[in-house]
This record gives C-alpha cells, sequence and structure tokens, in this order.
C-alpha cells in the first residue's frame, strides 16, 4: 500500500544570505532556471535516503556555488508540482565562500536587497520566505 508520503516529492532548499560587500546591507540570493524561466531560491529534490538539510545544503553549493551556513528552519512550503505534491523544506542559510559558474540548470544568480528579492521571486508563495528569513534574522 502507497501511502501520501511516498508520493510526495520530496526537496529542500536555502534562503542564502549575506551581507553587502559594499555598504553591508542583507542581499539576498535568487536563482534563474532557464528549463523554467522563473526565478527562485536555491533548492532541489532529495536524493534517496538524504536528510533534508544535507539536500539543502548540497543544492545550494550545487547551484550557486557557495558553501552556507544553516541558521533556522524556515516554513515548509507545500504545493502540486507536474500534478504530484511536492514538500520543500527551507533553511536560513549565510553565504560562505565561492563563485557562481553558470551551468544548464542555472544560468543566472543576484544578490539583492529584500524588496528587490520579493520582487524579482516568480512564484508568490516564495516571497513568505523572504519574509521568515528577515523575522529569523532579527529574532538571533
Amino acid at each position: 500500500m502507497t501511502h501520501a508520503k511516498d508520493l510526495t516529492v520530496q526537496a529542500a532548499g536555502c534562503v542564502l544570505w549575506r551581507r553587502s560587500p559594499v555598504d553591508g546591507e542583507l542581499e539576498i540570493c535568487l536563482i534563474h532556471r532557464p528549463k523554467y524561466d522563473d526565478w527562485s531560491h536555491p533548492k532541489g529534490k532529495l536524493k534517496r535516503g538524504e536528510a533534508p538539510l544535507a539536500g539543502a545544503l548540497r543544492e545550494v553549493a550545487e547551484e550557486t556555488g557557495h558553501s552556507a551556513r544553516p541558521g533556522t528552519e524556515l516554513p515548509t512550503m507545500r504545493y502540486l508540482a507536474n500534478d504530484r505534491p511536492k514538500e520543500v523544506r527551507y533553511w536560513a542559510a549565510e553565504a560562505g565562500a565561492g563563485r557562481f559558474t553558470p551551468n544548464e540548470e542555472v544560468d543566472r544568480m543576484l544578490w539583492l536587497s529584500p524588496t528587490a528579492a520579493r520582487s524579482r521571486l516568480t512564484q508568490p508563495r516564495d516571497r513568505s520566505l523572504v519574509d521568515a528569513l528577515l523575522e529569523s534574522l532579527r529574532l538571533a
């Protein structure tokens, strides 16, 4: 017997942030995926048996070229993708060292102010993660 959990696509990602090297203001990383022509937070499907946080950090490294220091877990997003339920767990993560290299999956990456990131995100549901990040950093 299959359970709904078995059919749900499990994914994880991070709302990646840093302090601007120019003015020290908070910046949020967004990636552009040409396949979907969308702007989103770095995320991806978990590999079999992979812990969600490990998967989130792996996806950040693969999609942005940066290491990340995870912080607070942010709200989990649940939605339908290709007629299948999808569950994406997110963490706030401070960007570490690294350099972005465009590839087939991700062709562009931007560091934006929270306001600019909120308006650039393709999916409205992803905007709430910006607010959740700001809230988690205020509490830290």
